[in-house]
Order: C-alpha cells, then structure tokens, then sequence
C-alpha cells in the first residue's frame, strides 16, 4: 500500500477534488485529459466503501467523450453545469473532508507499512476506508486484522494452528508465543493489563458477531454508527501494533 496507508483519506480527497475540477473543465469548454479521467474515475469506483456517494455519471460514463453527452444535454449553461457537478460531489467530499487520518491512524499505518504483510496492511485500510461510510464493513476489517497479525506472527514462528480456529484461541496462541498471555506473570499489574489486552479481542469478536455485516440479521437487527466502528478500528490497531512490537523485540533480543 507505500505511503497511502498513511495519508489514504487526504489522497483521496485530492483526487476527488480533481476528478471534480477535470469534469467541471471538460463540462464548460476546457481541455481535460481522458487518461486522467481513466485513472481517477477507477480510483473512486475500487473503493466499495464509497459506493453509495459517487456521482451516478462517473459510474455510468465510461469516457469523457461519454461525460460530455450526458452533461450537454443535462444542462445547456456552463453556469449550470458547473452548480450540477458540485452539488453531486459535495456528499462525497465533506465525507472525506470531516474524516481525515489522525495522528495515533497514522502511527498504526507507517507501523504496518514495515510489516512485510500485504494482508496486514490491507485489513487496517480497509477498516480506515470503512470507518465512516460504511460502519459495518470497517468493524469486520479490525477483528480481520487482528487475525491477520495473529496469523502471520505464529506463521513466522512456526507455530501450527488449525485455520478455522476462532479469534480468541488464536489470540491465546499468540500470547503465549509472545509471553504475553495472563497466565504466564505472576504480578498483578501485568495480568491486569494482559488480561485486558484478552478482553478487548474477545469483545472485537461480539461487537462484529452483533453489528458487523459478518452475519445476516433478522427483521430487529443492531446497525453500528460511525462511533461504534471507530472505537473497534481503535482498538484493533493499538492492539495489533502492541503485537508487532512485542515480536520485533523479541526477535531483537535472540541471539
């Protein structure tokens, strides 16, 4: 993912913003370029999180030869054309615009991009994408992230498990490779902690059993808000950055 792991919302408020700026030149006289077009149009229409908020044109026009049809016949003023263009960006933009990466997402992103695990990496911008627009996608992507890290920590230790094992065994394993399970202190502050570092993942697992859309729901089904899915997206990436750490260090002291 390189550095769109970091900055992925600011990226893609900037090409948003200029796949707008390219339609409103092509709509009202302007030069624009179709590559540009290409590129950026298949930009917004990869991201599933996002679906609902692009503009139905640049879904269904393939070209700005395409575009051009469509919008001359929508509106016969540059005036008009430009006002159109605006307002059907404007839900996406503020979108993007109100949900930039913080710091410690920041901090979670340049920590992955170190991690030499393209499914690591991909799980964490997928709940970072999901968190806003789509609450439920991004609540099953930080439970996938966990597991994500689990795995590929007792695959590089080589340790065996089975690939159906559930979150919170698969957790366990990894904790006591790390010496990171409760069982294994004898002080009550880090059994405190540890414990609680267990509880977060088994409660990562309820909150997406009960709100994620890893489940089909009946007719009084929970719907997660934004809040819900940052808190999971919270939890998950302090958690699995406290596990990658743990591993380096280990790896670091072995002689």
């Amino acid at each position: 993912m390189g550095r769109l792991a970091a900055y992925q919302v600011n990226d893609l408020f900037d090409q948003t913003e200029a796949l707008q700026n390219l339609l409103i030149s092509q709509a009202t006289g302007g030069n624009a370029d179709d590559a540009e077009f290409v590129r950026l149009r298949q930009m917004l229409l990869t991201k599933p999180a996002l679906d609902s908020l692009v503009p139905g044109f640049v879904r269904t026009c393939r070209s700005l030869s395409q575009f051009w049809q469509f919008i001359k016949y929508k509106h016969s003023t540059y005036v008009e054309r430009r006002e159109f263009i605006w307002a059907e960006f404007r839900p996406l933009l503020d979108l993007l615009e109100r949900a930039p990466l913080s710091l410690a997402d920041q901090l979670v992103s340049e920590r992955l991009e170190k991690f030499d695990a393209s499914h690591v990496q991909a799980a964490w911008s997928k709940a970072l994408e999901r968190r806003a627009a789509d609450p439920e996608g991004a609540i099953t992507s930080a439970r996938t992230l966990i597991e994500s890290v689990c795995k590929h920590i007792l695959d590089s230790a080589d340790v065996t498990y089975d690939d159906g094992v559930d979150l919170p065994k698969l957790y366990k394993m990894t904790a006591e490779t790390l010496n990171l399970a409760p069982s294994q202190h004898t002080e009550a502050v880090f059994k405190q902690v540890l414990g609680g570092c267990t509880a977060v993942v088994e409660g990562l697992g309820s909150l997406r059993n009960r709100l994620s859309d890893a489940h089909g729901k009946g007719k009084v089904g929970s719907k997660p808000a934004p809040r819900h899915a940052e808190l999971a997206v919270n939890l998950s990436g302090a958690l699995a950055t406290y596990l990658l750490a743990t591993w380096d260090a280990r790896n670091e002291a072995a002689p």
